[in-house]
């Protein structure tokens, strides 16, 4: 309650200040001066402005179709060109002011209008400039009312009072200011860690190094952004780090008891990304009947996405406790097989270079490591029975289906040369008389 009086008899005599000093310009030949002063630079300001920011705009300009270094640089410079104007014109108030303070000993008109010049810059930066919705928002509704509460001299009397102002959590007390400021600087520290981290990464991704060591790196270099972020961050609220370290360790020793998990996850993770036995983009299966495409890896789990569209999410832990079966690993090949039989009227003889050579014909079957290889496998019930195998590169399932395919091949091939595919047969024999 007290503070709020407070609040409100530092308004009413800043009202009155603000009466009193109005008064003293309209009646003040210096004042009138300094209005002219503050007319004659924001003219010049624009006469300036117009010679000066076509000229700036045509150097700058790039050609449409050039995206080097320089030719982006020069994009982001024109940005800042609404900013000329009102900058130009702070620049001639401030000379203005040197000039009435030297005659007349005071300047706080003009000084005044300096500062609603600042204003005005910083209202065109969060206006016109500023694309990014995060900065533009924080723009918005912290550098221009700054700006305007610089502009109207009451910058100093808010920072005291939010200075002043305490906020208890605890038996840890914050002022305002503290909050505010870390509120400020936190958004901005984490808004430029997730940019830098989004460069960084972009940047490791076109460098020639395996899948697996491309993740950690990001991995290792998010995590570093965002921990000097974090350090940044407890410096300038005020927090000591002496003490961030106690509570951590404290923290740290409750949540390892609690959080085995995803600490062994974290660390099954890296050691993944270490060794590479499996990387995004290769089909795996697990003991635990879990398969698919590794699609993506983070620091607690593999996301594994089926033939159907499905997704698995399996600990890394389990990359590294039981066993995995990699089927792509890197893209080698694969060897599959289809069983077929055929008639036992068949000269079975000819069968091995008849569906050799009909498999062959698939473009997607292999000569090496071996070429198809078609193989006797027993005498079944009905017919002689049969097998195939074949490599590819890929796997057998999906948009490749390489075993459908080749089943066409063999039934071509056995149509073609006259060969029976037999059926079932079954003798049924009836005890006893027929039946009239």
């Amino acid at each position: 309650m007290e503070q709020d009086n407070a609040l409100i008899d530092q308004a009413r005599a800043a009202i009155d200040q603000g009466i009193v000093l109005a008064q003293d310009w309209l009646l003040s030949p210096a004042a009138w001066s300094q209005f002219g002063l503050l007319i004659v630079a924001y003219l010049l300001a624009r006469v300036v402005n117009a010679k000066l920011t076509p000229r700036l705009e045509r150097f700058l300009k790039p050609d449409a179709e050039s995206n080097s270094i320089l030719s982006q640089a020069r994009r982001f410079i024109l940005q800042f060109l609404p900013l000329i104007l009102p900058l130009l014109a702070y620049g001639f108030t401030a000379v203005g002011e040197i000039v009435t303070r030297s005659i007349f000993g005071s300047g706080a008109v003009i000084a005044f209008g300096k500062r609603v010049f600042l204003f005005l810059a910083a209202r065109a930066l969060a206006r016109d400039i500023i694309k990014d919705p995060f900065l533009r928002t924080l723009a918005k509704f912290v550098l221009v009312p700054a700006t305007a509460l610089y502009a109207l001299g009451f910058f100093d009397q808010v920072i005291e009072t939010l200075g002043n102002t305490s906020v208890s959590l605890g038996n840890i007390s914050f002022s305002a200011l503290a909050i505010l400021r870390g509120i400020v600087a936190g958004s901005l520290l984490f808004w430029l860690g997730q940019w830098s981290n989004s460069q960084s990464a972009a940047y490791i991704e076109q460098q020639p190094m395996r899948p697996a060591i491309r993740q950690l790196v990001v991995k290792v270099t998010e995590f570093s952004i965002f921990g000097i972020a974090f350090l940044l961050l407890m410096n300038i609220m005020g927090i000591s780090l002496s003490s961030l370290a106690i509570i951590g360790g404290a923290v740290g020793v409750g949540l390892g008891f609690g959080l085995q998990k995803i600490a062994s996850n974290f660390i099954s993770g890296v050691i993944l990304l270490v060794e590479g036995q499996a990387t995004v983009g290769d089909y795996v299966e697990l003991d635990g009947g879990e398969a698919g495409t590794i699609i993506k890896m983070t620091a607690r789990a593999t996301f594994l996405e089926t033939f159907d569209g499905r997704w698995i999410v399996v600990p890394n832990e389990d990359f590294i406790t039981t066993r995995v079966v990699n089927y792509s690993d890197s893209g080698s090949a694969n060897r599959y097989e289809v069983d077929f039989s055929v008639s036992y009227d068949t000269d079975i003889n000819k069968i091995p270079a008849i569906i050799e050579a009909a498999v062959a014909k698939h473009p997607e079957v292999l000569t090496e490591p071996e070429a198809p290889d078609c193989e006797l496998r027993g005498f079944g019930d009905s017919g002689i029975d049969f097998a195939v195998e074949f490599w590819v590169n890929g796997i057998d399932d999906g948009k490749n289906k390489y075993t459908s395919d080749v089943l066409f091949f063999v039934w071509n091939a056995l149509k073609d040369n006259g060969i029976e595919i037999p059926y079932p047969h079954r003798v049924v024999e009836i005890k006893g008389n027929m039946p009239t």
